[in-house]
């Protein structure tokens, strides 16, 4: 197979293209993608080869947005509607929720809302008040598929594949990675909805990741590596369907967890992948699993203050050596949760 190196916002776009130019049904909606190639660039050129009635300027109403792209789908198009920041997609939430996710099963099959809603998620300490990451609540919700890729790689392929899919989609684009670069196949790469992926084999603690987190991980295994511990780096791909077979397969091996992901730990995604090891009666932990997320707080305007909230390399190796000494395990579980007071 042969690859070539891209970035992760120009696999977004590449994957926008390739759709576009196969399928005539699919279109773009979203505020100031035409010219301006939208707020991350992502539809950066798109106007230009496929024209004003495919990539479709909207005026500043992600209710509009979501609603526009619902009725499209249901018209038998298939939309990819772009949200701003992370924290705007709640806009979205009523046509997501309340329409889209319900339709397939409120008709008996006999509707459904093939649309794609993308957009930049998560946080960066620079990033201002747009921010937080709302994966998770929407990962709550049957009905919905939820992606959150890591990697250029990922991110073309499982765009395109939710293009191709028939349930509603939420895309989530984490904001610190647009610009990492990484081997992207070259021609038709799709992956799979609902299939984790090893990033890393190691054979001593899981670190299970999503977006920016398993950059984090990967990381964390190089870092840990020197001190003799092998890590085992799972990248999620998408939190809805999750593959609790790959995460239970992989801490079967290891018998350590530790979850790390943008977004408030409590409720979080890392609390359904710890449920999904605590329902499984064959796998044993040697040590408390840890969760690393968002501290329980809003994102602070100090940048220095933001990237202690913010998932960090220093709590993720502290979650990991709670992993391998479980009396560290339980301190660490104590004071992880950080809880703003006014």
């Amino acid at each position: 197979m042969e690859f070539e190196t891209k970035s992760f916002r120009l696999a977004l776009t590449d994957a926008l293209a390739e759709e576009m130019k196969r399928d005539q049904t699919v279109i773009l909606l979203g505020e100031d993608i035409g010219k301006h190639g939208g707020s991350r660039g992502v539809t950066r050129g798109l106007l230009d080869k496929f024209g004003a009635e495919r990539v479709i300027d909207t005026p500043i109403s992600e209710m509009a947005i979501s609603g526009a792209a619902c009725g499209a789908a249901l018209s038998g198009l298939r939309p990819v509607a772009e949200y701003y920041m992370s924290d705007i997609i709640m806009f979205m939430a009523d046509v997501l929720v309340t329409s889209a996710a319900n339709l397939y099963f409120a008709t008996g099959g006999a509707m459904k809302a093939p649309m794609v809603v993308r957009g930049a998620d998560s946080s960066r300490p620079d990033g201002g008040p747009h921010q937080d990451t709302m994966s998770a609540w929407f990962a709550h919700v049957p009905g919905l598929k939820v992606i959150v890729p890591a990697t250029p790689a990922d991110a073309k392929g499982l765009l395109k594949s939710a293009i191709r899919d028939d349930a509603p989609v939420v895309f989530c684009e984490s904001m610190q990675l647009y610009d990492i670069e990484g081997p992207v196949p070259v021609g038709e790469h799709l992956v799979p909805i609902g299939k984790a992926d090893v990033k890393a084999a190691g054979t001593d603690v899981t670190v299970v990741g999503v977006g920016r987190g398993v950059h984090l991980a990967l990381a964390a295994r190089e870092r840990w590596q020197q001190k003799g511990v092998s890590i085992e780096v799972v990248d999620l791909r998408t939190l809805r369907p999750l593959d609790r077979e790959s995460i239970q397969q992989s801490v079967r091996k290891t018998g350590r967890l530790v979850t790390v992901h943008e977004g408030w730990a409590s409720y979080g995604i890392g609390a359904e992948v710890l449920a999904s090891i605590a329902e499984c009666g064959d796998v044993m932990l040697k040590a408390p699993a840890q969760r690393v997320g968002t501290c329980e707080t809003r994102i602070p305007a100090s940048l220095v203050l933001a990237s202690v909230i913010l998932p960090n390399e220093a709590r993720l190796d502290q979650a990991i050596e709670a992993t391998l000494s479980p009396r560290a395990g339980a301190q660490h579980g104590k004071g992880d949760a950080l809880v703003a007071t006014r």
